[in-house]
């Protein structure tokens, strides 16, 4: 069975290689949702423009295929509410100086 502790461990592996943090630590991820071995996320990026993307979505989905059991991964990149470094962890800040 998935659990959202091994998909939000394998997600901590995707990074935004322009800032070299991941995408859990980044505040990237929204919403995590996970039945009938299917993964459902809501997520979104730094900026609209981010040139990475396509990279960054095919990289979690990829990862998350590998995790045992999973059926499908479906992610869905969104814009509301907007991405702002308040939502970086503290972990992250720690690491980038904030």
């Amino acid at each position: 069975m998935i659990t959202k502790e091994d998909v939000i461990n394998v997600l901590k592996t995707v990074l935004d290689p322009e800032i070299g943090l991941d995408v859990i630590n980044l505040g990237l991820v929204y919403e995590i949702k996970i039945e009938n071995d299917e993964i459902y996320l809501k997520m979104t990026m730094t900026t609209p423009g981010c040139p990475l993307t396509a990279w960054i979505l095919a990289d979690a989905e990829n990862r998350l295929r590998s995790l045992p059991g999973v059926k499908d991964v479906k992610i869905d990149l969104v814009w509301d509410p907007p991405w702002s470094v308040d939502m970086i962890s503290e972990e992250a800040r720690k690491l980038l100086g904030l």
